[in-house]
């Protein structure tokens, strides 16, 4: 019997981390011949021949709590209105009608230990109340963490979660073939994200400029914001570094022997991954969910001091061997297989 599987998403595209997850683990399914249909509000992409992709339409995307509340009751109109018997419904996004659910960032339960005043408006309470839903509802079967972070933020805020949580279900990649880097070039660290301030530019910039204390000749490369949004963080620099702003990272990652991430909160964090795929070892914090796909001596605790930073990409710097990493979406698609074939299918035909 051909496995038949909903996929449930907003936009539906290679358009942001979570979408493009969607994008590919939904086409790397349809090449293993399982029958494939995406609900989404909108298409952003060429849609791969044999995926049926059922729009909803779009709709206002502010205020958030809102939007995911009205995109959560279209789902359950649309699923009660169309015959889905047999389907696995694999949800992710807050909803109301999945068995199974992917978590790709880190819960908004986190705010019950900020202040208060925060959580006592309707935004809060709504928010809370959907995300509890997806994860708690009875006809949950499976709840998938994409790193071993969130498993860890899931297993905290949701110990009701139980037998239902799954296994760690981390991203594909795309490999990045990287020419080998003469011995006698500078070595160059590389830094990427446009959400800088949360994946840890500033303290990247103190951790290279202390390590240039030791290595004169090295050089900081900076993918992803706009030069003039982060020159200020250069500001004693004479020299040793460029802003590429938006640049394609596979020509970025040529250029690098190190990726520096110290992030303040990453729930995965793909371009360490793509980054190792093309031969770049990377020095992350503890609280990147891809640390679980990196060498242990290159996770440090995002408290460690400059010294301690400086020693790790030194180390990695001086690797005699390449790094190699590879994870293919069919690979991912065929933990997907399993995972429904064991959890949910028995339910679902049932």
């Amino acid at each position: 019997m051909t496995l038949r599987v909903l996929q449930v998403v907003r936009r539906y595209g290679p358009v942001g981390g979570m979408e493009a997850y969607v994008w590919e683990l939904s086409r790397a399914l349809n090449q293993l011949d399982c029958r494939v249909d995406i609900l989404c509000e909108e298409v952003c992409g060429a849609v791969a021949e044999g995926i049926r992709v059922h729009t909803l339409g779009t709709m206002a995307r502010k205020p958030r709590w809102l939007a995911a509340w009205r995109f959560s009751f279209r789902v359950s109109r649309w699923v009660h209105a169309h015959p889905v018997e047999g389907y696995v419904i694999h949800s992710h996004e807050a909803t109301a009608v999945h068995q199974v659910t992917t978590f790709h960032g880190p819960p908004f339960a986190r705010i019950r230990e900020g202040a208060v005043f925060r959580r006592l408006s309707l935004r809060a309470w709504a928010s809370l109340r959907l995300e509890q839903r997806e994860v708690c509802a009875p006809q949950v079967r499976c709840v998938i963490p994409n790193s071993v972070l969130i498993r860890e933020m899931l297993h905290h805020y949701y110990p009701c979660i139980g037998a239902r949580m799954g296994p760690v279900i981390a991203p594909g990649v795309c490999v990045f073939p990287r020419a080998a880097r003469s011995m006698e070039s500078r070595p160059v660290i590389g830094f990427v994200g446009r959400e800088w301030k949360r994946k840890g530019l500033d303290i990247a910039v103190k951790i290279v400029a202390a390590l240039r204390q030791r290595m004169p000749g090295l050089e900081f490369y900076v993918a992803g914001p706009e030069p003039a949004a982060i020159q200020h963080l250069f500001a004693g620099w004479s020299g040793g570094y460029r802003l590429f702003g938006d640049i394609a990272l596979d020509t970025f990652y040529q250029q690098l022997d190190v990726l520096l991430h110290p992030a303040r909160m990453e729930p995965f964090g793909m371009v360490i991954t793509e980054a190792m795929s093309a031969g770049v070892p990377a020095v992350i914090s503890d609280q990147c969910g891809a640390r679980s796909e990196v060498d242990a001596r290159f996770v440090l605790p995002l408290e460690s001091s400059l010294a301690q930073w400086c020693d790790a990409c030194e180390q990695a710097i001086q690797l005699e061997e390449p790094v190699h990493y590879q994870r293919s979406w069919h690979d991912v698609a065929l933990e997907h297989l399993q995972l429904y074939q064991d959890c949910v299918l028995p339910a679902v035909r049932g």
